[in-house]
Order: C-alpha cells, then sequence, then structure tokens
C-alpha cells in the first residue's frame, strides 16, 4: 500500500455503533478515514454489512476486510457453540468475552497503520456502559499506546502512531447523542451478539440492552428492529 500524504487514519470498524461513532469522530476532527474491519468468523457475522455501510457513510479511502478465524481458538459466545447470556449485564465478565480481542485487533490495525503511513488509529471501546470486558479499559489503551512506541519502525524513529479512543469516558447514550450531531445514521450500525431471523437484533443479550438503554436515556427513536423487547 503506497503511503497518503494527506491526513488519514486507520479506523478499527466492528460495524457496531461505538466504532461508526469513531469513524464520525474522526472524520469530524479532519482525518480521512481507512477502514478495517476483521472477519473472525463471529456469531453475528451480519455486523460486518453493517461495517460495509458505514464505511460508505464515512466516505472511507479504503475498506479493508481481513480474515482471521478465531473459531479456530473458540473460548468464547462469539466464536465457539456456546450460548449467549440473555439474562442481562452483571458484573462477571461474561462469556461473550472473546480472549485478547482488541489486543489482537489492535496490533492488526498498528501493522496497517504503519505501512499505509497514518500516525492515528482510532478504536470505539468505552468503559462506562459496557460488558467488563478488560480490553475496553483505558489502561489497556494506555498500555497498548507503550507498546506501539517500542513495536514499530514508526516508534522507535520517533514517530509513535497515536492511538485514539475518543468514547473511553462516555455513556452509551452520550454515543448515541453524538451519533446523532454527527449526521449518522444509527440504524446502519449492528450491535447484537445473536442475531434473530429476519437479521433482527434479538434485544436480550447484554449488547442489545446496552443499545437500547443508551438511546432511552438519550430520549432519541431507536431504529433498531429487535425481536424481543430489551
Amino acid at each position: 500500500m503506497v503511503a497518503n500524504n494527506k491526513k488519514f487514519a486507520v479506523v478499527l470498524l466492528s460495524g457496531g455503533l461505538d466504532s461508526m461513532v469513531a469513524g464520525g469522530l474522526a472524520r469530524e476532527a479532519g482525518y480521512r478515514v481507512l477502514a478495517l474491519s476483521i472477519d473472525y468468523n463471529q456469531r453475528h457475522r451480519v455486523e460486518l454489512r453493517a461495517a460495509s455501510r458505514v464505511a460508505k457513510a464515512l466516505n472511507a479511502m479504503s475498506h479493508i476486510v481481513l480474515p482471521l478465524d478465531l473459531s479456530a481458538f473458540g473460548g468464547s459466545a462469539l466464536t465457539a457453540d456456546i450460548a449467549v447470556p440473555k439474562g442481562g449485564v452483571g458484573s462477571e465478565i461474561p462469556v461473550t468475552y472473546v480472549p485478547a480481542r482488541n489486543a489482537i485487533f489492535l496490533s492488526l490495525t498498528l501493522g496497517l497503520a504503519e505501512v499505509a503511513g497514518a500516525n492515528d488509529i482510532f478504536i470505539g471501546v468505552n468503559a462506562l456502559d459496557y460488558s467488563g470486558y478488560p480490553d475496553c479499559r483505558p489502561e489497556f489503551i494506555d498500555a497498548f499506546q507503550k507498546m506501539a512506541a517500542l513495536a514499530t519502525k514508526a516508534g522507535v524513529e520517533g514517530n509513535p502512531l497515536r492511538v485514539n479512543a475518543p468514547l473511553q469516558f462516555m455513556s452509551k447514550a452520550d454515543i448515541v447523542r453524538e451519533a446523532d450531531r454527527l449526521g449518522l445514521d444509527a440504524g446502519m450500525s449492528w450491535s447484537c451478539y445473536d442475531p434473530a431471523p429476519g437479521d433482527r437484533h434479538c434485544g436480550l443479550c447484554d449488547s442489545c440492552r446496552l443499545r437500547a438503554k443508551g438511546f432511552d436515556e438519550a430520549g432519541l427513536p431507536d431504529p433498531t428492529v429487535y425481536a424481543a423487547k430489551p
């Protein structure tokens, strides 16, 4: 890939609401977007179609969908034959946690950014209204930033790549409001971990419940079609 001299950033784009807003904030800040989505053989692969829609809405200069079959590892309800919990968001790390997912995905994003000549990476993690995944915490993002400076040619030569996590301290309602302010159609995005027939959100998994809660608390209409009321 040939480096682009204009200001641009690699956005880790899952197709979810959070990554959509992170990409929108990158665009608002004046970055051209190079979108990266990972096809990890996730249960909710419908999110990849959402990622394609979002990439187009962000006028991404390119959208790479990288195959990486994490079902070979398993260990998660998103990559193995394990039931997705539907009982509500609890205090324990749920079985929908994919081991080291953000560490793996950010490493791939870092490699792409260095090859492409981008100085910035955007990821849509947040640590308020979330399922308690350890790789969504600010401590993880800070540690990865330090590692990125040590692990790359760019970092060693004094031009480390920046890891931007603009949603870290936002509630889901804040994120819904940001999507609205940015003029992004939240209906393009996908959150559900266990899609119902007809490409509907199940309404009962942690991700659906958090999404619905965000729209409710933001006081904005929820465009999501749920199979069951969250």
